[in-house]
Formats: C-alpha cells, sequence, structure tokens
C-alpha cells in the first residue's frame, strides 16, 4: 500500500497538483491497481512456458535495393517555391 509520504513523493515527481480529495482518490486507485499486482504474485506459474509473442513474428521487409532517386529539376517543378536548388518555405523560428 502507497503511503501519504509516498503519495505526496509521487505528486512532487509527476508535478501534479491536486487537491486533498483528489489525492485520496488517486491513492486509492493506485492501491487497487497495486493489490492486483498481489494477486498475480500468488498465481502458481510453475511449469508455464514463457510467451515472448502469441504470434509467430515473420520479417515482411524486403531486402534494401539501391535505386536511382528522382531528377532535381523535377522534384523541384511540384514546389510550391524553390530557390537555388532548394525548397523555400516559411521561417518556423525567430
Amino acid at each position: 500500500m502507497i503511503s501519504d509520504q509516498e503519495m505526496e513523493h509521487l505528486k512532487m515527481l509527476a508535478r501534479l497538483e491536486l487537491s486533498a480529495e483528489e489525492t485520496q482518490a488517486l491513492k486509492a486507485d493506485l492501491n487497487a491497481i497495486l493489490a492486483y499486482f498481489e494477486q498475480l504474485r500468488d498465481l502458481d506459474t510453475e511449469g508455464a512456458q514463457p510467451l515472448v509473442r502469441p504470434i509467430d513474428a515473420v520479417n515482411v521487409f524486403r531486402d534494401d535495393v539501391v535505386q536511382d532517386g528522382l531528377p532535381q529539376d523535377s522534384v523541384l517543378g511540384l514546389a510550391i517555391e524553390a530557390q537555388d536548388g532548394f525548397f523555400r518555405v516559411p521561417r518556423t523560428i525567430e
């Protein structure tokens, strides 16, 4: 169970500003979650095989193949605005 001191420490770490009622509700929720973990700890898992994935994983990526890129003129021709061989975009940092 989470103590009041631990709850205050968690609030400080998470930078939460909660009322006393909100703090108590969150504390109750966290304690309920921890109680579920305690139930899981009590389960007998002797002989259970570890399960890495529920289904077999298959690599669906294709091999990398080097290909020629598009000509610069045709790509820049699609730009709204180009300048000196580059895309010109609005300034985002002042």
